[in-house]
């Protein structure tokens, strides 16, 4: 190489962000994922067999998946080959998998083809994949953000191992920034700034498991200080950090799994739980009719008849959501949330409906008994429909002893709960008298 080309070399990786210069060349340097990586897991058992297959990583921005796939490329001597699928469209999947074919055919090479973003293929792009995954010509390793077990056709699904990726933690990120902050070629030693532990602290708490986030704050707050006064402190690092986005794709697992946690961090009667998911859900931009509408639920199907007033206040906190918005509704969801999480528990009524359901769906329908038929025409009597209706109000208690489906059943079963223990109480009684009478 001459002076002029590994000048424009160096100028190149200067250029790069401190992410893509630190960017690991060893599975050592890896940070990260050892519940798939580590010694004895799936993913290290294959690369030590060298028998890669197909993968779909799965997993948030920041963690990993595009550094481990070239990773194994190298380590598993295989030719590397990268793709987006937010540009790539047929005929550069159909050239590159010709490319491979070509490569194993007159070299006995391998393909490792790595697919960003593959969700956003579309159907017909995902099945070209098939026959080349199929008979090994090349190994696919796609990444996506969403879940493949939604986004991807069950045929590629089948044909490949999925390895969730998790947020890396806050002393992964922090052995990254510290790293950085030694490296004398890719990182930040040349600078000679110092760094506070409650800096990287900040640093490895406010940026979610995200290794490229934190690396580029971390590149920003050494820069704003080498030439002034070469510390890095917590004043520092809070100013080169943006404000904190709260991941959010609202059709995505993020909003799916958040909301899950927060009904049940109420079925589980912990306010505070359900406040932090209710705060996470707004601050990451949730509507927030959708959680208004989620208690509305849960007021009937975890409180029941436990607390009837779990209901109507509910549907206030959604007209009041519905009516003022963000920011004040805040209150109000923060209010319903917060008596419902305290509010005794009961799904007995929920239980109920789904077992009567079953029951209309799965065996004959049951005829309307002749007392109950509507009596209010001319002819009703005539054809016995009505004839022998007791009115409950006559009685001296608004109760008689009556037969009102033709068999026996017994949905609803209250719990010994709230409100709902004086209904099992009562229900009992009259279910007795009923066998007595």
């Amino acid at each position: 190489m001459n002076l002029f080309a590994a000048s424009e070399q160096k100028n190149r990786e200067n250029a790069k962000p401190l992410a893509a210069r630190m960017r690991p060349v060893t599975l050592a340097e890896f940070s990260g994922q050892q519940h798939i990586l580590g010694e004895g897991k799936l993913l290290r058992r294959m690369l030590d067999a060298d028998r890669i297959g197909s993968m779909v990583f799965y997993g948030p921005p920041g963690t990993g998946k595009t550094t481990l796939a070239e990773l194994i490329a190298r380590q598993t001597r295989r030719h590397f080959e990268r793709l987006n699928a937010t540009t790539a469209g047929v005929r550069e999947v159909r050239e590159v998998l010709k490319s491979a074919a070509d490569r194993l055919a007159a070299d006995g090479v391998q393909t490792v083809l790595f697919i960003d973003e593959l969700h956003r293929f579309s159907r017909s792009q995902q099945d070209i994949l098939l026959p080349d995954v199929e008979n090994g010509t090349i190994s696919l390793i796609g990444a996506t953000t969403a879940n493949p077990f939604f986004s991807l056709v069950a045929p590629l699904i089948s044909r490949s191992q999925v390895f969730e990726f998790r947020e890396l933690t806050k002393e992964d990120l922090t052995g990254l920034m510290k790293r950085a902050l030694k490296d004398g070629r890719r990182g930040l030693a040349e600078f000679e700034v110092q760094v506070t532990d409650e800096a990287l602290e900040f640093l490895a708490t406010l940026c979610d498991g995200d290794g490229r986030r934190v690396l580029t704050a971390l590149e920003i707050a050494v820069l704003s200080v080498s030439r002034t006064t070469k510390l890095v402190d917590r004043g520092v690092a809070e100013e080169s950090l943006q404000r904190r986005l709260v991941r959010f794709d609202p059709g995505g697992d993020d909003h799916y799994d958040v909301a899950s946690a927060f009904i049940k961090s109420i079925r589980g009667s912990d306010p505070d739980a359900a406040l932090y998911w209710l705060a996470r859900m707004l601050e990451s931009g949730e509507d927030p009719r959708f959680i208004a509408r989620r208690l509305v639920i849960a007021a009937s199907e975890d409180i029941g008849n436990a607390d009837p007033l779990g209901l109507p206040l509910a549907m206030a906190a959604y007209q009041a959501t519905e009516t003022i918005g963000m920011p004040e509704c805040r209150i109000n969801l923060a209010q319903a949330t917060t008596y419902l999480a305290c509010c005794p528990k009961s799904n007995a009524a929920y239980a109920a409906i789904d077992a009567a359901l079953a029951d209309v769906r799965q065996n004959s329908v049951l005829p309307v008994p002749m007392h109950l038929r509507d009596g209010h025409y001319a002819g009703a009597a005539r054809l016995g429909h009505g004839v022998g209706y007791q009115y409950a109000h006559d009685a001296a208690d608004g109760w008689v002893s009556q037969d009102y489906l033709g068999v026996e059943r017994e949905y609803y079963q209250p719990v010994d709960r709230g409100r709902e223990s004086e209904f099992r109480q009562r229900l009992q009684e009259l279910r007795e008298r009923k066998g007595r009478e």
